[in-house]
């Protein structure tokens, strides 16, 4: 059984030589998160049993620890633990550092360690392995009083982002999200290849998400790259012209855009865009939509950004239009900012309503709008943030008296899974920006197992939200849409 520690930690290990400290570290950690004495000697002097270099590779290991606590990374310190004032010391400045500290007491059988040492090409004399263990015994019984988060055995461990953490310890086994479903976003197409080959790989992916139970897939509404995903220069199809060609490729996955600027479109040509899309599918179109918010692609393209006010006035006069537009007949509409004398669309859509998500996590106003016209909204953040929109949207359903069960809460997130924690990390090094850490960036993209995953997602759905959409960073990659395929089938 794994033990799950938060990211970043700080793990002491404490034990005599010979008592697997070494090879259990290598086992679990990545080389550059270890801090060795041992290794440390061998630099600064003749070998790793220079004990004349003993003092220089202290040194040395305690500006590495202090830099490292500093930048918020794992760190693994692979010394004897013997030294109350060295792990005294440790305990304080990673909790200085707002970083949880751990020991691992390996408690090795004394004749295994003397066998273990006896196979060394220097091994350590009899007589000092001997007063290791004594000293060891006196520190097993005095580390429980230190202020250590918690003293551990030699066991397996990893060291995980933290929301997998606190899903952990208040996730039942029997407690899983069932009923929950998945969308998938692409928000980026800066994958390696040639320009050329990315409509194919566009194509393929849509295939590999409907084959692995993904119920939506959509894009994102933008025509340059916004700046928390990406750089502006980056690659950016048209969202409805990417979805139509998608529709080609499969033939069960619904589609939609998540979410359509309001402004960026007049109103009625959205209702049409979204009607070809919905025919052309066979109906499968789903409509997102929200109030737009990116200025400076509104200033870059020529549009005009109206205030907030006005737009949220727009958003509202398309919501009440859409479905009259998809509807019977040629009504006319005059909004509060909008007005059209004849509503007529041909071909009509196939679906008798399309559904409408409404995109945004705005209490007064953006949830409110949920409550009175769609039939989904889009939120973010952690479980207990979407539980707490789930409760504002529920007061607003009361206000409206309308079932807050006719609404659908979904909610965005980034996810990065694999099979097994080697095969986690190669991917996370492999996507990780230089100048990224495996901690922030497994943090910030939910880097994690199926087993984490699947924890995660059922606290989502207890917070209320029943549908997860998910941005893939490694989704033109083998095995990445496959391994969440795993978190589906165990969801619903």
């Amino acid at each position: 059984m794994e033990t799950r520690l938060p990211a970043p930690s700080l793990i002491v290990l404490v034990g005599p030589s010979s008592a697997g400290k070494t090879t259990w570290a290598a086992e679990h950690f990545a080389a550059n998160e270890i801090v060795s004495t041992d290794a440390l000697r061998a630099m600064a002097g003749t070998g790793p049993d220079d004990q004349e270099a003993g003092t220089a590779a202290f040194d040395l290991l305690e500006s590495i620890v202090d830099e490292r606590l500093r930048r918020g990374l794992t760190t693994v310190i692979d010394t004897l633990g013997s030294d109350e004032k060295r792990r005294s010391s440790w305990i304080e400045r990673s909790h200085q550092a707002d970083m949880p500290v751990y020991a691992v007491v390996f408690d090795t059988p004394k004749d295994e360690a003397e066998r273990r040492n006896s196979e060394r090409d220097r091994p350590l004399p009899k007589t000092v392995l001997g007063k290791q263990f004594t000293s060891h015994n006196k520190t097993v019984k005095a580390i429980a009083e230190e202020g250590f988060d918690s003293v551990l055995t030699e066991q397996p461990v990893a060291v995980v982002a933290p929301q997998f953490i606190k899903e952990q310890q208040e996730e039942e086994a029997s407690d899983t999200a069932i009923g929950h479903t998945f969308g998938l976003i692409l928000s980026r197409f800066d994958w390696p290849g040639e320009r050329e080959e990315r409509a194919e790989q566009i194509g393929a992916i849509a295939g590999r998400a409907e084959a692995a139970g993904f119920r939506d897939l959509w894009v994102m509404d933008h025509f340059r790259q916004i700046p928390s995903v990406g750089r502006q220069w980056e690659d950016m199809p048209e969202s409805y012209t990417t979805l139509a060609y998608l529709a080609g490729f499969t033939s069960t996955i619904r589609l939609g855009a998540l979410v359509a600027g309001v402004t960026y479109r007049n109103p009625a040509h959205l209702g049409k865009i979204v009607a070809t899309l919905d025919f052309l599918s066979g109906g499968r179109a789903n409509c997102g939509i929200g109030a737009a918010w990116d200025e400076a692609e509104h200033l870059a393209y020529g549009w005009e950004f109206p205030a907030t006010s006005h737009r949220y006035d727009l958003l509202e006069d398309t919501l009440q239009m859409l479905p009259l537009l998809w509807g019977k007949g040629s009504p006319s509409f005059d909004g509060n900012v909008f007005q059209a004398e004849e509503l007529i669309c041909y071909p009509r859509p196939i679906q008798d309503h399309i559904p409408i998500l409404v995109g945004g996590s705005g209490e007064r106003k953006t949830l409110r709008l949920v409550a009175e016209y769609a039939d989904a909204c889009n939120v973010f953040g952690d479980p207990d943030r979407v539980r707490h929109k789930v409760e504002v949207l529920e007061a607003h359903c009361v206000a409206v008296e309308r079932d807050p069960d006719e609404i659908e809460v979904t909610h965005l997130t980034n996810v990065v899974a694999a099979a097994d924690r080697a095969s986690l990390r190669d991917r996370v090094d492999e996507l990780r920006g230089r100048n990224t850490s495996v901690e922030d960036y497994s943090r910030r993209n939910n880097a994690g197992l199926v087993d984490d995953h699947v924890e995660l997602f059922s606290a989502y759905a207890k917070a209320g939200a029943s549908h997860s959409i998910v941005a893939m960073p490694d989704v033109h990659l083998e095995g990445s849409i496959e391994a969440i395929a795993e978190v589906i089938a165990a969801s619903t």
